[in-house]
């Protein structure tokens, strides 16, 4: 095996083994796909039957995106298992794939059943494909521990151009051309990842194919480092340099009430849209005085609860200890992205109902110039790495090279179809998925400068990063709070600056880098090999929990604008986060000590 990964680095582009440029374009079509068609769904659920949309109410549209959210990050872990298990990497990125291509696929046909055929198939394909790309580059660097940092960096750019091209070409053309036009740009460039993943199998040698035995803590740990973008080689082993493979057993009792409080969990999370939508609730009782709904998740946490303390006693005082500490920074991230996640949600609407989006003059110039600049410049970047791929492989790779060059000449194409059609316009609208593009735009910039901060003396604790993190979250919720002071109560529509969902965007972004890599990696530090795959299907959860917990507070803000002004709901997530902020720095002492000298 040593051998052949050697083979892999004889064939380079800036440095590293062309296979991870395979993957980088691979992941990049997932991400355009992925972030482009969020950045629609929400909008063309609550645009009216005149604009094509479904003319849902709003909460509505936020209680199915956080259903459909929260399944994304759980199916994760069904692809581990499926990867690690039964198929191999390869073959559960191309089955993930296939599944997402017809999924954008029925998204476009715009129909109610082709909707939830399209969203039900995109959880099951992001499952299948998200954990395992990671996984087959920790094996490509397996021998070569030195390049992986490099090699993730170069891996987590190609997440974020594809976010960022995703969301700006796909929101554009959903928004001014139309809804099945963006979801099936998403379904096409989908496709094409694939088909070059595909041809360029054999580049991989030997990795990712069907799987031997004791892989499970493996593919768990690669799976949670695609939902942070951290390194998977920081969460492969524990401290204590175990892989998993003692790990402890679950007796039959624990895994019925693993199978309930699943089944329980997942009950709720479908029926929550589809008795608010179609008044179809499966949990329509009363039980000891509480609604179905209720009783039936706070039965599933209470046995979630339950599992997790029982196990934690099976362990001595010190790993007690450091779990306590995980539970802690899981809780924080539950709070993390259930408002770091109102970005595709109440942000959304905000961007679209209440933000004066209609430039002119010297303002409209500006902003084409910008806009031109934005999406020209990383473009030419990612073109130019793609000419150095084709140096090195198209002798042995051609068709992968010719699908891949193709793609990139409809992406140009499209790119300057819609820069010279806006450049045509006297005056320029802003689209309202167009504020998304920032939150990549800015991880872009500012992930070096971060890195080396935590590189340098100056590294904070965990606490302090997390209350970092949870500050400037909140931070960028008072700044669009302070913005919509002005809206009064009930208001449809409005027409607050720009300039505050810029700096929501650009403190979030810092919040997130802040957070975003380090829960994975405490976990893969402070917890023993033989409980970390079930810490890190615990860190899903809470993750899950988050994605869901931002559907219900999008929902929260409707009744909040209504009765007290949007400007409070978004006050109300100012508060939350800096004080959960306050609170990690304050623990410190009390973390540190829990974590017995992890750092």
């Amino acid at each position: 095996m040593s051998g052949q990964h050697s083979e892999l680095f004889k064939s380079k582009v800036l440095g590293h083994p062309s296979g991870l440029f395979v993957l980088f374009f691979t992941e990049m079509w997932e991400r355009f796909s992925y972030y482009g068609m969020r950045a629609l769904l929400i909008m063309f659920l609550t645009a009216s039957l005149t604009d094509s949309g479904w003319g849902w109410p709003r909460e509505h549209a936020f209680a199915l995106f956080g259903t459909y959210t929260a399944l994304v990050y759980l199916s994760t872990m069904l692809g581990g298992y499926f990867a690690d298990k039964v198929w191999g990497y390869r073959k559960a990125v191309v089955v993930g794939a296939v599944l997402m291509t017809l999924g954008h696929g029925a998204m476009a046909l715009e129909t109610p059943w082709s909707v939830y055929l399209g969203l039900t198939l995109l959880v099951f394909g992001s499952g299948f494909f998200k954990p395992n790309m990671t996984s087959i580059i920790s094996h490509m660097y397996k021998d070569h521990q030195e390049k992986k940092d490099g090699a993730y960096t170069i891996f987590y750019m190609g997440v974020n151009a594809g976010a960022f091209l995703g969301i700006l070409l796909c929101g554009y053309l959903g928004e001014k051309v139309g809804w099945s036009i963006g979801f099936g740009l998403a379904g096409i460039f989908m496709l094409f990842g694939m088909i070059q993943f595909v041809l360029s199998k054999d580049i991989f040698g030997d990795i990712g194919l069907k799987p031997k035995k004791n892989h499970d803590i493996e593919s768990a740990s690669a799976a949670g480092a695609e939902i942070i973008d951290v390194p998977v080689e920081d969460v492969i082993t524990a401290e204590d340099g175990s892989t998993g493979k003692d790990s402890l057993p679950f007796p039959l009792w624990q895994k019925v009430l693993i199978a309930i409080m699943t089944s329980a969990g997942l009950v709720w999370i479908l029926n929550d849209p589809a008795s608010m939508i179609y008044d179809f609730n499966v949990l329509n009782f009363e039980f000891l005085g509480m609604s179905g709904p209720n009783f039936t998740i706070l039965l599933a946490l209470l046995l979630f609860l339950f599992l997790l303390i029982f196990r934690l006693t099976q362990y001595g005082k010190i790993t007690r200890h450091k779990m306590l500490a995980v539970w802690f920074f899981a809780f924080l991230t539950i709070f993390f992205w259930a408002i770091f996640e109102q970005a595709p949600g109440s942000l959304t609407i905000f961007a679209r109902d209440y933000t004066d989006r209609n430039l002119v003059g010297g303002a409209a110039m500006t902003f084409k110039i910008i806009n031109t600049l934005m999406t020209v410049i990383p473009l030419g970047i990612i073109t130019w790495v793609l000419g150095l791929l084709f140096k090195q492989t198209f002798k042995k790779y051609a068709k992968a090279n010719i699908v891949l060059g193709f793609s990139f000449l409809i992406i140009w194409v499209i790119a300057i179809w819609m820069l010279v059609v806006e450049f045509q316009k006297p005056t320029a609208e802003v689209p309202a998925s167009w504020f998304g593009v920032l939150n990549s735009l800015f991880i872009i910039a500012m992930a070096p400068l971060f890195s080396r901060w935590w590189e340098g003396k100056y590294n904070p604790s965990a606490n302090m990063k997390f209350g970092i993190g949870l500050s400037l979250l909140g931070i960028g919720m008072g700044c669009v709070a302070f913005g919509a002071g002005g809206i009064a109560p009930g208001a449809e529509t409005a027409a607050v600056s720009m300039i505050w969902l810029i700096l929501v965007y650009f403190f979030h972004t810092m919040g997130e880098l802040c957070i975003s890599p380090v829960g994975l990696s405490y976990v893969s530090k402070l917890v023993p090999g033989k409980m970390i795959a079930f810490m890190f299907g615990i860190w899903y959860i809470a993750v899950a929990i988050g994605m869901k917990s931002a559907g219900k507070f999008s929902e929260y803000s409707e009744s909040v604008a209504k009765d007290e002004g949007i400007s409070y709901f978004f006050w109300i997530l100012t508060i939350v986060p800096i004080v959960l902020g306050v609170i990690s720095i304050l623990l410190t002492p009390v973390i540190k000590k829990l974590m017995h000298g992890v750092k």
